[in-house]
């Protein structure tokens, strides 16, 4: 059954209605037509079964027929604090990190970072494309509520971010030979996490010591160098297995 995602305020007691840009894909991708059941989604992890009651040109009219909490969310809760990295590798690991069932998505500015910030201008353009990969993984894989892309941040901004949320965060770092992340996840009940990825040329060391000083738990994935990209996956994927989170 097709979902889709709207603000709440389009949302009333019988009936909800969608006038973005979901319209044109419903009626000229999927070519819904009234009486067809669909699912609607407020990105707050509720679940409405609908049918379609009306299809207008710039609009469609669905009728509530129930509502339910999404079963898709995790408990475990997610933050990735992602370095800038090429192009389309950090829509990739977007995409893939709403799939595995991250929170929200933070850019990093880091030291080795390749990647510069552009002007305000084109980087609300991103922030925008990146949302709405994240809205299309989110519906791809059948997600409760819609990841949220923020503003970049600094290393500083992040590991204040994450105090301020009371986040218990992860490290992945290559010189790190004593604390592997199963270890590290075993060995603590905390249901919120922050995970910081480093960019291609990874964390510098003053910065893995200034995590450290800030609690940042710094973890070994292996012998293996692994890719921005890979380690963001990687790591994440861990900490939703070792959580109970996939099955």
């Amino acid at each position: 059954m097709p979902k889709f995602f709207v603000k709440p305020a389009n949302i009333f007691e019988k009936e909800i209605i969608i006038d973005d840009e979901n319209v044109n894909h419903m009626k000229n991708v999927l070519r819904l037509q009234m009486g067809d059941e669909i699912i609607i989604n407020d990105r707050q992890g509720h679940d409405y079964k609908c049918i379609i009651s009306a299809i207008e040109s710039s609009k469609i009219i669905a009728c509530i027929n129930s509502v339910v909490d999404s079963s898709s969310e995790p408990s475990t809760e997610v933050t990735l604090f992602q370095s800038l990295i090429k192009g389309e590798k950090m829509e990739w690991v977007i995409q893939k990190a709403v799939e595995i069932g991250v929170t929200r998505i933070v850019p990093l500015c880091t030291t080795r970072c390749v990647v510069k910030l552009d002007s305000p201008k084109k980087m609300a353009s991103k922030i925008e494309r990146w949302n709405k990969i994240a809205e299309s993984a989110a519906k791809q894989s059948g997600r409760g509520i819609v990841p949220e892309v923020i503003a970049p941040m600094n290393f500083k901004e992040a590991l204040a971010f994450a105090a301020n949320n009371k986040l218990f965060t992860i490290i992945p770092y290559e010189k790190e030979h004593e604390k592997g992340i199963r270890q590290v996840l075993q060995n603590t009940s905390s249901t919120s996490f922050g995970l910081y990825i480093g960019p291609e040329g990874g964390f510098t060391e003053e910065e893995v010591e200034e995590a450290i000083r800030n609690h940042v738990h710094s973890v070994s994935l292996g012998n293996r160098i692994l890719r921005s990209e890979t380690a963001s996956l990687v790591t994440l994927t861990n900490i939703m297995y070792e959580m109970g989170e996939m099955g």
